[in-house]
C-alpha cells in the first residue's frame, strides 16, 4: 500500500504547517477527505480555531466549528503525519531582498519531527532553487534523514486569492511538482482529492517555483502600466477609467486597472525573481521599473490630496481627512503589507493625521504593525476630505447623501478621492465637489 492509499484509508495523516490565509483553507479542504493535523506556532490563532473562530474570514466560523482538522501548536504532533504541506509566508526585508526566515524556520521545525517515508511539499512563493538548495539541507540536518532515500520533496505553489469566494483552492488548477516521477504522482493524486479543477504536472520543482513567481510579476507589471497611465492622463485632465473602458472594447485589450499594490504576493514576488537574477549577474529592467511605480503610488495619492485641498482653499496643515479602508484588499481583514499606510504616512509629512475607518480590518494587527488606531464611521464628520481607499462592501453601500454628511458644511468644496473608481463620477462632477480617482 503506497502513501496515497494509506492517507485514504486513514492509516496515515497529512499535516499543514502554517495556518494563515493560505494554509487554513487547504487544511479544511483536505480534512473533508483524510485525517489532517493543522500546525501553527501562533498559540492564540490555534485557540481561535479550536473555538470555532476564523480570524481570516476565508471559510467562516461555521466551517471552522465543524472541521475535523486537529489544530495544534505542538510541533511533535507533526510526527503523526507522513504527507506534509508547508504554507508559511515569504515576505521581503526593508531593502526588498527575500526574507526566507519563515520558510527556513518551518523547515527546521518539520525536520525535527520528520519520519522516514514522508513526502514534504512546499507551497510558499520562492525564487527557483529555494526548495532544493535551502529547504532540503535544513530538513536533512534537523532530521538526520537523507532526501531521496528517507523522504521525498515536492513543490505546489499556492494560488489562493484572499477574500475571493469564487477563485478558491477547489476551483483553480493546481500546479504540482516532485523530485522524481513517483513523488510527482503521489503529490498529484493527493491534491486531486480536493482540487476539482484538476492539477498540472510541472516538469520540475524549479519550473513550478518559477511559474508561481512570474504569475504575480506579470500582474505587477500590468498594474504598473495602468498606474503610469493614470499619472499621465491626470496631467492631461483625462479620466483614466473612461479611457480604459473605451480601450477595453477591443477583443485583445488586457483589462487591468490602476491601484495600490499591496499584500503578500503581487507586491512581493517580483523582488524574489529580481533578487535571483541579480545573483546571476542580470539586473532587471522591466520588473524593477514596475515595482518602483507601484511602490510610489501611496505617495502620489497623498500629494494629489494636498493639491486638491489647496484647490479647494482648505488649509493643508491639520486638515481633517478621513481614510475609508486600510487592508491590502477588499473584504479581507489582513493589513500586512497594505499600501494605504503609505498614504497615511505621507499625509503625516504635511501635518495631517487622518481618521482611519475599516470595519473589515484586524484592528489589533494594524495597531501592532503600524501604530494606527481605527475609528468608527461615526467619527467621520466635519471633515475636509475623504479618501475611499479600499472597496469593502460596506463602503460600496454609501450613497451620495451619506458622503455629503461627512463634510464640514462651511466648505464650498468637498474633496472626494475615490482611489478605485467605485462611485459614479458623474454624480460628483458638481460645483460643490472636487472628485479625483486614479
Amino acid at each position: 500500500m503506497d502513501l496515497y492509499e494509506k492517507l485514504l484509508s486513514g492509516e496515515e495523516k497529512l499535516s499543514l504547517v502554517g495556518l494563515g490565509y493560505v494554509g487554513m483553507p487547504i487544511a479544511v479542504a483536505f480534512a473533508r477527505k483524510i485525517k489532517v493535523v493543522g500546525f501553527d506556532l501562533n498559540e492564540k490563532k490555534i485557540e481561535l480555531y479550536k473555538n470555532g473562530i476564523d480570524p481570516t474570514n476565508e471559510v467562516g466560523n461555521e466551517v471552522i466549528k465543524n472541521t475535523k482538522v486537529e489544530f495544534t501548536a505542538d510541533p511533535s504532533k507533526l510526527k503523526e503525519a507522513k504527507f506534509h504541506i508547508v504554507a508559511v509566508p515569504t515576505p521581503v526585508n526593508d531593502d526588498h531582498t527575500p526574507d526566507l526566515t519563515p520558510v527556513e524556520g518551518a523547515s527546521r521545525i518539520l525536520g525535527q519531527n520528520l519520519t522516514k517515508g514522508s513526502v514534504v511539499v512546499f507551497e510558499s512563493t520562492v525564487y527557483p532553487g529555494v526548495t532544493e538548495d535551502i529547504c532540503v539541507p535544513i530538513l536533512e540536518k534537523e532530521s538526520g534523514l537523507k532526501c531521496g532515500v528517507d523522504f521525498k520533496i515536492g513543490y505546489s505553489p499556492e494560488r489562493i486569492n484572499p477574500g475571493d469566494k469564487v477563485h478558491r483552492l477547489e476551483t483553480i488548477v493546481k500546479i504540482v511538482s516532485g523530485m522524481d516521477e513517483e513523488t510527482l504522482d503521489t503529490v498529484a493524486k493527493v491534491y486531486e482529492l480536493v482540487v476539482e479543477a484538476g492539477v498540472y504536472r510541472a516538469q520540475s520543482i524549479k519550473v513550478a517555483e518559477a511559474a508561481k513567481v512570474i504569475e504575480n510579476s506579470q500582474r505587477d507589471i500590468n498594474i504598473a502600466f495602468m498606474n503610469e497611465l493614470s499619472i499621465i492622463f491626470n496631467r492631461m485632465g483625462i479620466d483614466t477609467k473612461s479611457v480604459l473602458e473605451a480601450a477595453g472594447t477591443k477583443w485583445n485589450f488586457l483589462k487591468f486597472y490602476p491601484g495600490l499594490v499591496g499584500g503578500h504576493c503581487i507586491g512581493v514576488d517580483p523582488y524574489y525573481l529580481t533578487y535571483k537574477a541579480e545573483e546571476l549577474g542580470y539586473h532587471s529592467q522591466i520588473i524593477l521599473s514596475g515595482r518602483r511605480i507601484n511602490d510610489d503610488m501611496g505617495r502620489y495619492v497623498a500629494e494629489s490630496m494636498v493639491k486638491n485641498l489647496i484647490k479647494a482653499d482648505i488649509p493643508v496643515k491639520h486638515a481633517k481627512v478621513a481614510i475609508l479602508g486600510f487592508t491590502f484588499k477588499e473584504n479581507c481583514p489582513d493589513t500586512r503589507n497594505t499600501k494605504v499606510i503609505d498614504i497615511y504616512k505621507e499625509l503625516g509629512e504635511y501635518g495631517i493625521t487622518p481618521i482611519v475607518v475599516d470595519p473589515a480590518a484586524d484592528a489589533e494587527e494594524a495597531k501592532r504593525l503600524y501604530g494606527v488606531t481605527f475609528d468608527g464611521m461615526e467619527a467621520v464628520k466635519d471633515v475636509d476630505a475623504v479618501i475611499v481607499a479600499v472597496a469593502h462592501t460596506q463602503f460600496l453601500e454609501l450613497k451620495k447623501e451619506d458622503i455629503n454628511r461627512f463634510y464640514n458644511p462651511a466648505h464650498k468644496k468637498k474633496v472626494f478621492m475615490d482611489i478605485k473608481g467605485l462611485f459614479d463620477r458623474n454624480e460628483y462632477l458638481t460645483e460643490d465637489y472636487i472628485y479625483w480617482r486614479l
